[in-house]
Order: C-alpha cells, then sequence, then structure tokens
C-alpha cells in the first residue's frame, strides 16, 4: 500500500506543470541574448504587470498588463528604435500613467481606460485575451489559473 502511495505521489509531481515560485524567477532571457521579460510585479486584484524587451539590430520596450483570472491584458510599446521606422523612447511617461491609472482606483480598472489613457504616450496599444498562463500570474496568482494552460518553466 504504501508502495503505491509513493508511486502516486511520484506520478503526480511528473504531472505537475513547474511554476516560477518568485518574481525574480520570471526575469529571463526568451531570445538567446537579445530578448526577454523583466519587471514583473504585483499589481493587485489578480493583476500583475511586466515588460517584454528584444535588442538585437533593434530595439523595443513593450509594457504588459494582464488580468491573471481571465487573461485578458492590455500591451503598448513605450520604446522602438530601428525596428521599424519609428525612433521613440516614451517608457518615463508610461510608466508615469500607468503608476496613475492603476492606483487611482483599483475598483474602477479597466483595459480601456488605461489604452485611453496611454493614448499618444505608447505606441501599438493591444487589448486581448491569452488561454496560456504567464509566469507572473503562476507566482503570484496560480488559484486564479482556472483552463488556461499552466505556465512551464523553460529548462
Amino acid at each position: 500500500m504504501r508502495l503505491l502511495f509513493l508511486h502516486i505521489l511520484a506520478c503526480l509531481a511528473l504531472a505537475t506543470p513547474s511554476v516560477a515560485l518568485t518574481l525574480d524567477e520570471c526575469a529571463r532571457t526568451t531570445h538567446i541574448s537579445h530578448g526577454g521579460e523583466t519587471g514583473h510585479g504585483d499589481i493587485g486584484d489578480g493583476r500583475v504587470r511586466y515588460v517584454e524587451w528584444w535588442s538585437q539590430e533593434g530595439v523595443y520596450t513593450d509594457v504588459i498588463v494582464m488580468d491573471c483570472e481571465t487573461g485578458r491584458f492590455l500591451e503598448t510599446r513605450t520604446q522602438e528604435e530601428r525596428i521599424a521606422e519609428r525612433f521613440f523612447d516614451r517608457r518615463n511617461e508610461a510608466s508615469a500613467i500607468f503608476e496613475r491609472e492603476l492606483r487611482a482606483a483599483p475598483a474602477l480598472f479597466s483595459f480601456e481606460r488605461l489604452a485611453g489613457a496611454m493614448f499618444g504616450v505608447g505606441q501599438d496599444i493591444v487589448i486581448a485575451e491569452t488561454a496560456t498562463e504567464t509566469c507572473a500570474c503562476a507566482a503570484l496568482y496560480p488559484q486564479l489559473r482556472g483552463d488556461k494552460t499552466p505556465y512551464e518553466v523553460a529548462e
């Protein structure tokens, strides 16, 4: 009986997806040495924020705000150089807007309101939904995963 119990535990361990346990573990390079994610943070109410960056033959910085329960997110580019014919760096302005909007009235938060506040500062503002759990959501709000594909730590 004890052997059967240990076997079941071992199988469950193998079937359980790996997740980052802390936000520090979410900061990672995702494309050899020229792309990744950083700046993961908890903004409360089941939402997280992080930055996606790229720096090979061009540079960009995108900010993502994610609702861990629904998978809905807002993404906007705050810096770009040599990716297309655009050159801008509005990271400081965008950060100030995000901080103001995310702290002002949590009960009134909506991606549409945030997109409106970012208009003219952030570029390529997108509101979409994902069916895959992100690292920051796995680290901070694993109970909100629902039916989303669990985040797995890349080897």
